[in-house]
């Protein structure tokens, strides 16, 4: 059972974060749009047990995503499982058409643009990704994924201290998801 570790600052400068991750040692990954489909279960409510169940399109890849429910901490800690399938555009419809059909139903779309750098941080791979959510804003989130619950510890000081690092101050405890739901309708 591996672990989501995470946490997500807003930000005002991608720039000035990019040079100082590359300064860092980190190396720079791909630029991604991605579109995040949330469903919400038949039978459960996944806002009142924290868990999430998303279909993500990057670029041509598609996967499906289940997120636990968070577990107490100095970060956003839960367990995950990915699932890559049926690539393009008629893949996710028809993932999506299946899940319709099992009672799911959509309850937001997030798009947002994707910068990613990975490096190595007091021995863990920490991915950090500066991100701009369509109609929600600027951010950047440092994760990394434990193996179990006996590299938590580790795992979370590992984020912790890179975050420190990079003179990341203003933590967004809402998910992208959260933030989406809250806002306004125009």
């Amino acid at each position: 059972m591996s672990f989501e570790v995470e946490i997500k600052f807003r930000v005002d400068d991608h720039e000035e974060l990019a040079q100082r991750l590359v300064g860092l040692g980190a190396v720079e990954g791909p630029r991604d749009l991605q579109e995040d489909m949330y469903l919400g279960h038949p039978s459960r409510d996944f806002g009142a047990t924290n868990e999430a169940l998303r279909l993500r399109r990057d670029g041509n890849t598609n996967r499906i995503t289940y997120k636990g429910p968070k577990l107490a901490g100095p970060t956003k800690t839960r367990e995950e499982i990915e699932v890559d399938f049926s690539s393009g555009p008629e893949g996710l419809a028809t993932m999506l058409k299946l899940f319709e059909a099992l009672g799911f139903r959509p309850i937001a779309l997030v798009c947002k643009t994707r910068r990613s750098f990975s490096m190595e941080h007091r021995g863990h791979r920490v991915c950090i990704s500066l991100d701009h959510a369509q109609g929600i804003g600027p951010f950047v989130e440092v994760e990394c994924i434990a193996a179990g619950p006996a590299d938590l510890s580790a795992v979370q000081e590992a984020v912790l201290t890179l975050a420190h690092e990079l003179g990341l101050t203003d933590v967004e405890p809402r998910s992208y998801l959260r933030m989406a739901l809250e806002q306004p309708k125009t």
